[in-house]
């Protein structure tokens, strides 16, 4: 079975596979959620394959249901459910890990291949491909000071400064930890792997749809 817990907002729910950092998608009432998650297992199969692990979902059980808010409706995950308190071994830390990294190196490569101008949404929104990069990169930089991660500012251009970021990340997550906040006031190291590697896959499937 394939552990599923729903976080659920005034008008929307998402389904988020509790082993699979990243998978998580959004719905009208859990159905409709569970309905999304499942439509994503091919595309959500790139990042395990990346990652080296073998991806084959069965059937959703749902573990926990967690209350959401008006985040949750605007598209976002944001509540922490109760079963990330549980304790994380060196398994479980490094797989998470292995996972965030193979989300980042997918973005940069959908990036690489992308046009400057992406097309635009149903309203005539959305972010352009440089814009889209680094609004995920200053992102992670604010996600990674939830793990106890600081790093100041830096553009686009410097490659060096993102690779080092994302090493601090990786190391903070690749550790065994017991449940508890990483940093003062922040994330449990399975919701930061989940977020973390949820954002950037939401991106990589934005941009790959609106490719123009």
């Amino acid at each position: 079975m394939t552990d599923v817990y729903l976080e659920i907002g005034p008008k929307k729910v998402f389904a988020c596979a509790y082993d699979w950092p990243g998978w998580c998608r959004v719905g009208k009432g859990d159905e409709g959620a569970l309905e999304a998650l499942a439509r994503y297992v091919p595309r959500y199969g790139v990042i395990a394959q990346r990652a080296g692990l073998p991806f084959v979902p069965d059937a959703f059980t749902v573990v926990e249901r967690a209350p959401g808010d008006t985040t949750t409706d605007f598209g976002a995950p944001s509540a922490i459910p109760a079963i990330d308190a549980h304790p994380v071994d060196a398994a479980v830390a490094e797989r998470d890990t292995a996972l965030v990294r193979a989300s980042w190196e997918v973005f940069d490569e959908v990036a690489a291949g992308s046009p400057e101008e992406l097309r635009k949404g149903p309203r005539g929104g959305g972010r352009d491909r440089d814009k889209m990069v680094s609004h995920v990169v200053e992102a992670e930089r604010s996600y990674a000071r939830k793990i106890g991660v600081r790093h100041r500012p830096f553009s686009l251009a410097d490659h060096a400064a993102r690779a080092a970021m994302r090493d601090e990340i990786a190391e903070v997550l690749s550790k065994p930890s017991d449940g508890s906040p990483l940093a003062p006031g922040g994330w449990p190291a399975r919701y930061a792997a989940r977020r973390i590697a949820w954002h950037v896959i939401d991106h990589i499937w934005e941009m790959e749809d609106r490719r123009v």
